[in-house]
């Protein structure tokens, strides 16, 4: 008997493990199956969920979640690929989004063409036999361009070439030339993609552009110079397009002035020089006259009885004829040197 009880209690402790997928709530929970999203309306308890949080939560969303798995079931099901899923019916809820949804990649020229003709894309292995230089060689990456080198150590002079000329040096030119075309292709795709207009670059017809696109084309097409156009020539009758300057030809951050000037450098730097080494003080003649005059007023505003003393004239004789102070002297004649060349002033002596 005491085993049986032993087996009993052990398979309840089981029991008690796996709940019920049976649920009650007060409130019956809102589920969206579309979005697999199921609300819970009723209110928390807060004596539970202060006493054990974690606990009353876990229990809380195993509830939920057990929700929603019950009207999942009972939608319908479909096999794919020896696996039974079921079929979600269009989301109700409508959710709030921070950005648009995303729209279909446009195709580029390529991509159009190749799915017009059934074009479709391979995949390159990573290494092919070279049969000229008797080893496995990359087909892309690394160490390809110096398997290309071995490959072609000597190139031979067509015939109407100019027999000086480098051809090493002009198949690295057209190479250049493709990755600039591709770049150029690129660039196109992009623009074309988001709908903007083509950049203010390049010739424009007459037939495709107006007289003030084609008056900007030229003002760009001038200042593309390493002076950003300071010294080209202009035209009897040349006009400029309005509101195009240095920051709008160069996208990006603001560009600064044009550092080309009409002096010539050797001034340049002499004036640099001179200002490096003549640490002296500039004299500012209207500042010095100015704390002069500052300085005169406020010695006399500071001394009002000598301001009035002079505004007297001094004083005078019962003649009318000013009397000398003790210090003053009479000044000596001929005390000074003559100027012989200066004729003098006043009547002769006889």
């Amino acid at each position: 008997m005491d085993i049986v009880k032993e087996v009993l209690e052990k398979e309840q402790k089981d029991l008690e493990k796996f709940k019920s997928i049976q649920v009650e709530k007060h409130i019956e929970c809102r589920t969206d199956l579309g979005l697999l999203m199921c609300t819970d309306p009723n209110e928390l308890d807060e004596k539970v969920l202060k006493s054990d949080k974690e606990k009353y939560l876990l229990d809380l969303t195993r509830d939920n979640v057990q929700i929603l798995l019950n009207q999942i079931w009972e939608l319908e099901t479909d096999r794919v690929e020896e696996c039974i899923v079921a079929k979600l019916p269009p989301p109700a809820y409508i959710l709030p989004r921070s950005r648009k949804c995303p729209v279909e990649k446009q195709l580029t020229k390529w991509e159009k063409f190749a799915k017009e003709k059934g074009i479709k894309k391979t995949k390159k292995d990573k290494k092919t036999f070279d049969t000229e230089l008797g080893k496995w060689v990359p087909t892309y990456g690394f160490k390809r361009a110096q398997a290309e080198k071995d490959k072609t150590w000597v190139l031979e002079v067509p015939k109407n070439a100019d027999p000086m000329e480098d051809q090493f040096q002009k198949k690295l030119d057209m190479r250049s030339e493709k990755v600039a075309k591709n770049e150029v292709q690129r660039m196109k795709n992009i623009v074309r993609a988001k709908k903007i207009e083509v950049p203010r670059t390049g010739y424009l017809g007459p037939e495709a552009a107006s007289a003030t696109e084609l008056l900007t084309a030229a003002t760009i097409a001038k200042s593309s110079t390493a002076s950003v156009g300071k010294f080209q020539e202009k035209l009897s009758k040349e006009k400029v397009a309005r509101g195009i300057g240095v920051k709008e030809l160069i996208p990006g951050s603001k560009r600064k002035a044009s550092h080309v000037t009409e002096v010539p450098e050797n001034v340049q730097n002499l004036e640099l020089i001179n200002s490096v080494l003549n640490k002296k003080p500039k004299l500012d003649v209207d500042k010095a006259i100015s704390v002069q005059k500052r300085e005169a007023r406020e010695e006399r505003e500071a001394n009002p009885q000598q301001k009035k003393g002079k505004k007297g004239g001094g004083k005078r004789s019962k003649k009318g004829g000013k009397i000398r102070s003790a210090k003053s002297k009479k000044p000596k004649a001929g005390g000074g040197e003559r100027d012989p060349k200066k004729r003098a002033g006043g009547r002769k002596r006889r």
